[in-house]
């Protein structure tokens, strides 16, 4: 059904019927542009509900993630960011294939429209025009009529007229003939303009009228199927990420079956494990002989001789301290010494200033030292009571001594493998500072290898520095774990209290006790050669299983390239090669050639393909 034929007489309606489509896209458009907004503004909340759960780093909150319950959240809050990714992927489609495709088609409808509808105006102005010219054609043939009438009329009144001369009769007689001629040619002038109005009406609502009503009803169809086809994919984009969106949820799914109950259980274990045995039995006090008084294993006093000395029994030996509790009976006279131990025990020292925490550390040191002098050798009470004295003064030693020995070989291990890495990237850098001094020795226009000089020597004391340090935790590490011959006590804590030449007094009078100390003749020398001995197995067992690095890419030789320098290898033009490290800002290239031959070129010397799918690609710079 054709609107040119059926509606040719609805021109203004047609137009309102047009404008009231376009609104109707454009108020479509409105809403697609909200929803993507909505889309945003959902996936942005999410990001950040996500990032605020998130555990922050070098904080307690990270090392909680150890346990799988942790591991299972933090793996749905990474599953809830690729889904608000997905959100973002639906807002962007529905920008691009949807509101802008759709704007950009509302301005050419419209001008599509606006000229559709000035062509219907146009022809209708001419048919007006000619209507208009048939109207006056029409008048004029009507009015010459009237007048010629009038001037017939009035010839024959005058020739009736016996008065009248025949000089007026004639006059009137030509102008009746003149009056009849005009109404002939007014009459021949109208039936022209009318024959020629009827066409042009009949090719205005025949021809013109339906060729343009026909074209704006195509012009409305086509907005009504670009609309569905709109409609459709509004639909199908929210489909595509479906099918993500549910491996998000299976991902949070298949985390929270990763969650182990028992494993949790353990990791608690390990986590706050002492390392001590229970407590033993107490031995039994008789208050009916006041001079035959047992000394109990938590209290001091003074014997016969003017020495205190500690009682220990069967297998209460110094293990009472994560449960010991205040003696609940009458106070006696306590001795001096035992009278400024619990006094020091039971109170809380404010530490205001950095001079203040060092006198603490010297206190600790001085307490330790007058309680093994008293007590004649250590024992795993005088460990507990170094912790809460280590507590009370805000004291942690370097060799963490004031820890129970599994939570020190956990804290002494994890100090070894950050200085393990901290010198892996310093002796990276050293590499990468060496590699460009033989570019600049080779290639002086690049640079001046003496600038580098300084740059490499302070890399190299930092090396040796971290060597030292790491040498020392291994030789703690060794001895909590038992490779190594077990130090005193005094020797194990004395670098955690006195660090530097501030406490180097009361190092001497450590090391001078330890050597006096009844538990052994271990001296310093036999540990320092032994820690050297472990040590150098351990780093030589590090080397021996490396693990060739996977390939992350491939690259083609761009020029020649003689490799003369060690850790280089030689390429030739055109070679295609595979990458196994990629330049990290020195300008060197690592690759591999046959799997058996691997070493660096110049980064402008190959054109790198990398490959974004390679995993397991290993950087050291």
């Amino acid at each position: 059904m054709s609107w040119g034929t059926e509606l040719w007489d609805q021109f203004d309606n047609l137009e309102k019927h047009t404008q009231w489509g376009i609104d109707i896209l454009e108020k479509y458009i409105k809403f697609v542009k909200e929803r993507t907004e909505i889309e945003l503004s959902y996936a942005k909340q999410l990001r950040n509900l996500s990032k605020k759960y998130q555990p922050k780093k070098n904080s307690k909150e990270e090392e909680e993630y150890k346990y799988t319950a942790c591991k299972a959240f933090l793996s749905t809050l990474n599953e809830m960011n690729d889904y608000a990714g997905q959100h973002e992927v639906i807002s962007e489609n529905m920008t691009s294939q949807i509101t802008v495709d759709l704007m950009r088609y509302v301005q050419e409808l419209k001008q599509e429209r606006k000229s559709n509808f000035h062509d219907g105006r146009k022809a209708q102005q001419h048919i007006e025009t000619c209507w208009k010219q048939l109207e006056s054609s029409k008048r004029r043939f009507e009015r010459d009529c009237k007048e010629a009438d009038r001037a017939q009329q009035y010839f024959e009144k005058m020739d009736a007229d016996i008065n009248v001369t025949k000089a007026d009769v004639e006059k009137a007689r030509q102008q009746a003939q003149i009056r009849q001629q005009m109404a002939e040619d007014s009459k021949a002038d109208y039936s022209l303009i009318l024959q020629r109005f009827n066409q042009e009406q009949w090719e205005h609502y025949h021809t013109h009228i339906p060729n343009i009503f026909q074209k704006i009803q195509e012009m409305e169809e086509r907005r009504i199927v670009r609309i569905a086809e709109s409609m459709k994919t509004y639909a199908e984009l929210d489909r595509q990420v479906i099918p993500i969106i549910g491996k998000c949820l299976d991902g949070i799914v298949k985390a929270a079956e990763s969650i182990d109950q028992k494993n949790d259980s353990q990791l608690v274990v390990e986590a706050y494990k002492s390392g001590f045995e229970p407590p033993g039995d107490i031995e039994f006090e008789d208050y009916t002989q006041p001079m035959k008084r047992t000394v109990s294993d938590n209290s001091l006093s003074s014997s016969k001789e003017g020495k205190a000395e500690l009682k220990f029994g069967g297998k209460s030996r110094g293990k009472l301290w994560p449960f010991i509790k205040k003696n609940k009976s009458p106070k006696q006279q306590k001795e001096p010494l035992s009278h400024r131990f619990n006094e020091f025990m039971t109170s809380k020292p404010k530490i205001h200033c950095f001079r203040s925490l060092k006198r603490g550390a010297q206190s600790l040191c001085y307490h330790r030292e007058l309680l093994k002098r008293t007590l004649g050798k250590p024992t795993h009470a005088l460990e507990a009571r170094d912790y809460v004295l280590s507590l009370k003064l805000g004291v942690t030693p370097e060799d963490f001594s004031n820890f129970p020995p599994e939570q020190r070989r956990k804290k002494l291990q994890q100090k070894v493998d950050d200085l393990n890495k901290e010198i892996q990237k310093e002796t990276d850098q050293r590499d990468a500072i060496t590699k460009m001094k033989d570019v600049y020795l080779k290639n002086p226009q690049m640079g001046d290898p003496a600038s580098l000089d300084h740059k490499l020597t302070e890399v190299t004391q930092n090396i040796e520095k971290l060597r030292l340090e790491a040498q020392k935790f291994e030789a703690w590490l060794a001895e909590v774990e038992g490779r190594l011959p077990a130090r005193s006590e005094q020797a194990r804590r004395q670098s955690g209290l006195y660090d530097g030449q501030t406490h180097q007094t009361a190092v001497t009078n450590c090391a001078q006790d330890r050597e006096s100390s009844p538990d052994g003749s271990y001296t310093e020398e036999q540990s320092q050669e032994s820690e050297h001995k472990v040590l150098a197995t351990d780093f030589d067992d590090e080397f021996d299983d490396e693990e060739p690095l996977p390939a992350i890419g491939t690259c083609k030789a761009l020029y020649t390239f003689e490799g003369q320098n060690e850790g280089t290898i030689s390429v030739v033009e055109g070679e295609m090669l595979s990458v196994i490290e990629e330049d990290k800002g020195d300008g060197w290239t690592r690759i591999r050639r046959n799997e058996d031959e691997e070493g660096y070129v110049p980064t402008s010397y190959v054109e790198v393909y990398l490959d974004k799918n390679a995993k397991g690609a290993k950087t050291y710079i």
